[in-house]
């Protein structure tokens, strides 16, 4: 199957989810807008965190985005890299602690 699920044209599309429940997608669309505005952090970083967690999340769309994004806004290679390096690590350090719950289960058996 040469063809992809995801489909770069797509990704203009985005804008037009307000077609159906336009009053939410309003709201949607500006609580976006604010969240990924500068305020306290500048665009610059917001665009990372955007691009870190999109990588983790999996969603090409938002990778696509978000890596154009950092590009436009003059994020290097290696910066992009790290902060899905960071996104990474805390994706990994997640799964772990998760293992609390598993040892706990353990030592509670051979009790």
């Amino acid at each position: 199957m040469s063809q992809s699920y995801y489909e770069q044209k797509d990704l203009k599309d985005f804008p037009n989810i307000v077609e159906y429940a336009s009053e939410l997608g309003k709201k949607f669309f500006d609580y976006y807008g604010a969240a990924t505005s500068a305020g306290t952090l500048t665009e610059r970083e917001k665009a990372l965190i955007a691009l870190a967690v999109a990588t983790v999340r999996h969603c090409p769309y938002c990778i696509d985005a978000y890596t154009n994004k950092c590009l436009s806004l003059g994020v290097s290679n290696d910066e992009m890299m790290e902060a899905v390096h960071v996104a990474a690590s805390m994706v990994a350090g997640d799964t772990l602690a998760h293992a609390t719950q598993m040892r706990k289960i353990i030592k509670q058996k051979e009790m």
